[in-house]
């Protein structure tokens, strides 16, 4: 019965989840949460792993997530499940596209579904700020201020917006993962 949950959770947020993994990145949580298969915490954590593996975020993330709650076999149907909708839809647009991208109201959709991916990664990523820096889970929790995390978050930032503006290039992302990971050791311990 997990496996089917599992492959029909994934299907489900490949096939309506727009903008990539990060726009899934929300899906998964809620999803993860209700059905008891991750805390919030466990979560955070399996995001900072899928984040700093190869490989796209929502797949790493459905591994993960398939692994922990089913082994071998789980990965690979919530693996599964999180990819066919994009195979199906990227081979359908791929065989339609020049017809499609014709039409107004094919661009106009595109168009009102850009501004709410960015809605919903944004509202993720506040999601993960306060959880991390204020280990604020809903409105009945009051507010615990992290300081470590926001050293590494302060230091990260102000290493990534000074080389930019130094250099005038962008840090690497998988330096910044490193940097973040040694800062974490230093501050958190063993």
């Amino acid at each position: 019965m997990i496996y089917l949950k599992l492959f029909l959770t994934f299907l489900k947020i490949g096939a309506v989840s727009f903008g990539g993994g990060y726009g899934m990145i929300s899906l998964i949580r809620e999803d993860c949460l209700t059905n008891g298969w991750l805390t919030e915490n466990e979560l955070l954590n399996f995001i900072a792993v899928a984040e700093s593996s190869p490989g796209p975020i929502a797949v790493n993330m459905a591994t993960f997530v398939g692994s922990s709650q089913a082994g071998l076999l789980g990965a690979l149907l919530a693996t599964l499940g999180v990819v066919l909708p994009s195979f199906v839809i990227i081979l359908l647009i791929a065989t339609l596209l020049t017809k499609l991208l014709k039409y107004a109201g094919v661009k106009a959709m595109l168009g009102g579904i850009r501004p709410a991916i960015v809605g919903m990664i944004l509202a993720t990523a506040l999601t993960m700020f306060l959880s991390v820096i204020f280990h604020f889970k809903n409105v009945q929790n009051s507010f615990v201020f992290d300081w470590k995390s926001l050293c590494i978050f302060a230091v990260i930032g102000i290493i990534y917006f000074s080389y930019s503006k130094w250099k005038k290039k962008s840090f690497s992302p998988i330096l910044l993962i490193i940097l973040s990971g040694v800062f974490g050791v230093i501050l958190f311990g063993i």
